[in-house]
């Protein structure tokens, strides 16, 4: 595996596991980076320890006690000059995304775009960071509402998307008037080096430790990130597992947690969709990235009528999807991020037919060249459900996908609520009545809900995140930003008198 680009990244054999505006003398345990595409060491991670996590929020909160004072237009140039960074780099951070997440390489040079994007969204926003003036009841006052800096944001982010959700939390928070602090994934740490390296590098040595880094494992870093003081907002984004030790913890010293969890998706299809369209749709939403998006598209509710006719279709496009090197620009299926997400594929797989459903294409690992066998691959897979059956209620981070017949629009979108998760969901159908009762209040309770789109990419340009075990945070576009500040609510009096609210009179 070619790996000579990484240097260009800055990144060496062995690496700092942290960076407080200087990369420090970590003195962890050692970790190895394996790329998922063949299981070779691809570089090494020396990780940080509570000591080291101490020095980072130390250094990342007096950055921040200084960048609110910057007006927001100031620190959007700054962001601006990040995002240029991001743009030279981009084909550079698509090869290592591609190489330590195991994305095929369009998937990895879209995510380099993504931080692009959200760059260029919030160079914008710092000239738009608008609060409101309100009516007063009483005469020569007025009400106005602002929005000021919060304090450093911990970023925790999850291998599937090791650099975007990092720049979407970032660059806001940065324009925002806040300082960061990211934990990633111990198996993406790579990124995280490079991406901190190119945001440093632009902001300079009086602003670097703007952007900490610690890489370690969560009893100690973790549990420091939780419990810091000095951290008002935790940004987190994994397992819904994760997400019920994060919420109540960071909640119990009175911090705010933006969660961004588990998905099951459901794309519900009609009689009357137009069926080439959903297929497109499909297939990218359950095969691509190996179906390790939280996006991804896992359940297909299906017209009865059509059902046959788009699972036959379905299964000759799958015949088409390449599973191999990421590299290959062939390829449309990488690896699984490790065997025990291979193994928790097997087990789905397994439980789907023990309690009914029917394998029609996949269902097995697949078959690789030699040089490929150190990674975890898995064919892509379709079940055929005659009901909803229990696993298909469970989010399996790999490409499988649940067919279930339905009967009415009104079924799909029961069946659609009718999981813990709530991210994303679309129907395919040309009837207006049906697409507008799925997007309404009595249609589908996710985040996201598209109509003749699939449930997989997400534009910067909206607020992105879902409902019930998703967690509820919103990330991203429109007004996502308000997450990153403190309201403050002011009432001026430029009057001579003291009128009180409500009409009140006290003594004289």
């Amino acid at each position: 595996m070619d790996t000579s680009f990484l240097a260009e990244l800055g990144i060496g054999k062995t690496n700092s596991g942290a960076f407080d505006g200087t990369w420090r003398k970590t003195k962890g345990d050692e970790l190895v980076v394996k790329s998922p595409i063949d299981g070779s060491e691809i570089g090494r991670v020396a990780m940080a320890t509570a000591a080291d996590y101490a020095a980072v929020s130390k250094a990342a909160h007096a950055a921040f006690l200084r960048w609110r004072e910057l007006p927001a237009p100031q620190r959007g140039e700054f962001v601006r000059r990040i995002g240029n960074a991001f743009r030279e780099k981009k084909e550079l951070l698509g090869k290592l995304v591609t190489l330590e997440a195991g994305k095929i390489v369009q998937e990895g040079l879209g995510e380099a775009q993504e931080c692009v994007d959200i760059a260029d969204f919030a160079v914008g926003l710092s000239r738009q960071l608008y609060g409101l003036t309100i009516a007063s009841e009483r005469p020569q006052h007025h009400m106005r509402e602002t929005w000021h800096p919060l304090g450093t944001v911990g970023i925790i982010t999850a291998f599937n998307f090791p650099i975007a959700v990092w720049a979407w939390n970032s660059m806001l928070a940065l324009v925002c008037g806040d300082s960061c602090l990211w934990k990633p994934s111990l198996k993406t740490p790579l990124t995280s080096i490079a991406m901190t390296k190119i945001a440093a590098d632009v902001l300079g040595k009086e602003w670097s430790a703007l952007v900490g880094l610690v890489i370690g494992p969560d009893l100690t870093v973790g549990s420091a990130l939780l419990d810091d003081p000095t951290i008002p907002l935790v940004s987190a984004t994994g397992s819904t597992r994760m997400g019920r030790i994060v919420g109540p913890r960071v909640a119990q010293r009175f911090g705010r947690s933006l969660l961004e969890l588990g998905g099951n998706n459901a794309i519900a299809v009609m009689d009357d969709a137009d069926i080439n369209l959903a297929v497109r749709g499909i297939v990218f939403g359950a095969v691509g990235t190996a179906g390790q998006r939280c996006t991804t598209t896992r359940r297909l509710l299906v017209h009865e009528k059509v059902v046959d006719e788009l699972q036959a279709r379905l299964v000759k496009a799958y015949a088409q999807c390449k599973i191999g090197n990421p590299f290959d620009k062939k390829t449309l299926v990488g690896p699984l991020i490790d065997e025990a997400s291979a193994k928790a594929f097997d087990h789905a797989v397994a439980a789907a037919v023990e309690q009914g459903g029917k394998v029609v294409v996949g269902g097995k690992r697949a078959k690789v060249p030699g040089a490929l066998k150190g990674g975890a691959y898995v064919e892509p897979t379709i079940v055929r459900c005659p009901r909803t059956l229990p696993i298909v209620k469970e989010e399996t981070f790999a490409p499988i996908l649940y067919i279930v017949p339905v009967e009415s629009v009104e079924e799909a979108i029961a069946l659609n609520n009718d999981v813990p998760q709530g991210l994303s969901s679309s129907i395919f159908t040309l009837n207006a009545r049906s697409a507008e009762r799925f997007v309404s209040a009595i249609g589908s309770d996710c985040g996201i809900a598209n109509v003749n789109i699939g449930t997989s990419g997400a534009e910067i340009g909206g607020a992105f995140g879902g409902e019930k075990e998703t967690g509820g945070g919103r990330e991203s576009g429109s007004d996502s930003w308000k997450i990153y500040l403190r309201r403050q609510t002011s009432t001026v009096n430029w009057g001579t008198n003291l009128p009180l609210a409500q009409g009140i009179t006290f003594g004289d």
